[in-house]
């Protein structure tokens, strides 16, 4: 199983992809894995198409049907060894959300 983190993204980012490249690279950083954005013209949320986050090859699946949220990647994965990542990620998405308003 690859040691990555991977975004599926439509070329020319927006929305939810842009969320998931932004988690991405804090994942990246605080578990020290690689990470990879995929461009990619299949739509498919949360497998192999755009919109994903992929942790270890596995897709992240979102609770609420509409977006993954700091929650569901820490349900998604064990964050033992870091354990403020999850106020980090709601951070990220605190801003995302204020800049598209």
């Amino acid at each position: 199983m690859p040691q990555l983190i991977k975004v599926h993204s439509q070329h020319q980012p927006s929305g939810r992809c842009t969320l998931y490249a932004l988690y991405a690279e804090e994942l990246s950083s605080s578990l020290g894995l690689a990470r990879r954005v995929v461009h990619t013209d299949c739509r498919d949320t949360h497998g192999e198409g755009f919109p994903a986050l992929l942790v270890k090859g596995v897709a992240l699946q979102l609770s609420d049907g509409v977006i993954l949220s700091p929650e569901d990647i820490c349900a998604g994965l064990d964050l033992s060894a870091v354990p403020d990542l999850a106020a980090r990620l709601e951070a990220i998405q605190e801003r995302f959300f204020e800049e598209v308003e």
